[in-house]
C-alpha cells in the first residue's frame, strides 16, 4: 500500500503552483528595462548594454519614470529614431536620466 503524503507534503503541493506563477512574473527593473528598449525599437544587445548600465545607475523612482514612457509602444518601433526616444527621455526633466541614458546609449552603440 502505498504511503500517504503528509500534510505538509499536500500543503506544498497546493502552495507551490500559485507561487511559481507569483515569481515568474517578477522581473529585475533590468528586465524590464531592457524588454522595454526592445520594445521601442533598439536590437537586443544594444537594449541588454543599456539596461545593465541604467539600473545599475538610476534609482528605482527614475526606472519608474521610464517606464512612463508607455507612448514609446505606441509606436511602430522600426519608425522610432534614436532623436525621438531622447527627445521623450528629455521630457521627463530629470538630469540624471538624460545623462545616464545618453552615456549609455553612446557606450552601447560602440561596444554592440
Amino acid at each position: 500500500m502505498p504511503a500517504m503524503p503528509s500534510r505538509l507534503a499536500r500543503r506544498s503541493a497546493a502552495v507551490l503552483p500559485p507561487l511559481l506563477l507569483l515569481l515568474a512574473g517578477c522581473a529585475t527593473p533590468e528586465t524590464r528595462l531592457r524588454q522595454g528598449l526592445i520594445e521601442a525599437g533598439l536590437s537586443e544587445p544594444v537594449a541588454a548594454c543599456m539596461a545593465g548600465h541604467m539600473a545599475e545607475r538610476l534609482s528605482t523612482a527614475q526606472l519608474a519614470q521610464l517606464r512612463s514612457l508607455r507612448n514609446l509602444r505606441d509606436r511602430d518601433a522600426s519608425q522610432t529614431s534614436y532623436a525621438q526616444l531622447m527627445h521623450d527621455v528629455r521630457a521627463l526633466r530629470d538630469p540624471q536620466i538624460l545623462s545616464v541614458t545618453t552615456s549609455a546609449a553612446v557606450r552601447c552603440a560602440f561596444a554592440t
